[in-house]
């Protein structure tokens, strides 16, 4: 991992009306920002990412091209750089964590963005998964700061059926008897292997599966996938995980006092350039759920990634043509 920076913002108030205490927003910037303080791109954090791992977005010479543009990667609110019950006050660590919203990551950053760094305007916010649902909340609540905005395989609120998808990992992790309601004193291993087994299943389509698609990740069999994804999530805390799944299921881009639950008034007052790039097969944020999105949007348009990845396709630097894909539609946003 690159090395972090951290936004120390004091006592925050959060939308749940808790105080979050010594609250951090943990980020990375890249190029440098000019005099005018209109070159940046923000590229907030996916479920299980932090910062460096979406570094695989932007680069020298890559559309978000760090020669030209200042890039700025958040990470989420509970994702262990940030403020996380695995990190946070005392009196607030673990099973004892405020709930956070989507809304109050994105207030964090605008903070960061307009007093840390200096940041006037946004050339693009784009994110994958949960960077989606930042990034829709962002455009919807500061319109004016943002030219262009493009969320993939993402959404701008959590759908019923998404919701159910989350419950069930949740309640994997959950029933392990060393988990005690966020209160262990080791890791809930057992929990947290079957987590990341249950998730697998919806990470990816029908189709990968059935065309074995898994052995281009270089896994020769589908057991030693499922195996990596318990791997995976047992390096994460279970309080952690589950306070960002907590933020993700309760997302609603209608959910702000500026927006007083109306969704086509929420997404009515994105001004942005946007392109929306569901893949087709994800099982989390499909096509239609962005269809319904783009047409409550004034100047948005609907480009569906054609790939049986499921959600994973837009993993960063998973799949070449994806990528390309995600590269092409960068480049065209942020052309002059």
């Amino acid at each position: 991992m690159t090395d972090v920076r951290v936004f120390e913002c004091g006592d925050v108030m959060l939308q749940c009306k808790s105080v979050l205490k010594q609250a951090r927003l943990a980020y990375q910037t890249y190029g440098r920002l000019n005099d005018a303080g209109d070159n940046a791109v923000l590229i907030p954090s996916y479920y299980t990412g932090t910062h460096d791992s979406c570094e695989a977005y932007f680069g020298r010479g890559r559309a978000i091209d760090t020669d030209r543009f200042f890039v700025v990667a958040t990470n989420m609110l509970g994702n262990g750089l940030s403020s996380s019950p695995g990190n946070a006050h005392e009196s607030q660590a673990a099973d004892k964590f405020p709930r956070v919203s989507i809304y109050d990551n994105v207030e964090l950053q605008h903070r960061l963005l307009t007093q840390e760094l200096g940041v006037n305007r946004l050339k693009l916010i784009a994110g994958w998964s949960m960077g989606a649902l930042q990034a829709y909340h962002f455009a919807a609540l500061y319109p004016s700061m943002v030219d262009a905005l493009m969320p993939f395989c993402g959404s701008a609120r959590c759908s019923p059926h998404n919701y159910v998808f989350l419950d069930g990992v949740k309640a994997a992790l959950c029933a392990d008897p060393i988990y005690n309601n966020g209160r262990y004193t080791q890791a809930p291993v057992v929990g947290l292997k079957a987590f990341g087994r249950v998730y697998c299943g919806w990470a990816y389509s029908q189709s990968f599966f059935r065309h074995h698609r898994y052995k281009a990740l270089g896994f020769n069999a589908l057991e030693e996938l499922m195996v990596d994804w318990e791997q995976d999530h047992c390096r994460w805390d279970a309080n952690n995980l589950l306070a960002k799944l907590d933020t993700w299921q309760q997302a609603d881009i209608a959910q702000h006092a500026a927006f007083e639950g109306d969704f086509k008034r929420a997404m009515s007052a994105i001004q942005a350039r946007t392109l929306v790039m569901p893949c087709r097969t994800d099982l989390y944020f499909p096509p239609e759920d962005s269809e319904i999105e783009v047409a409550a949007m004034s100047n948005a348009e609907l480009r569906v990634i054609e790939s049986d990845w499921g959600h994973c396709a837009a993993s960063p630097g998973r799949n070449a043509d994806v990528m390309q894909q995600l590269e092409s539609a960068f480049a065209e946003l942020l052309a002059d």
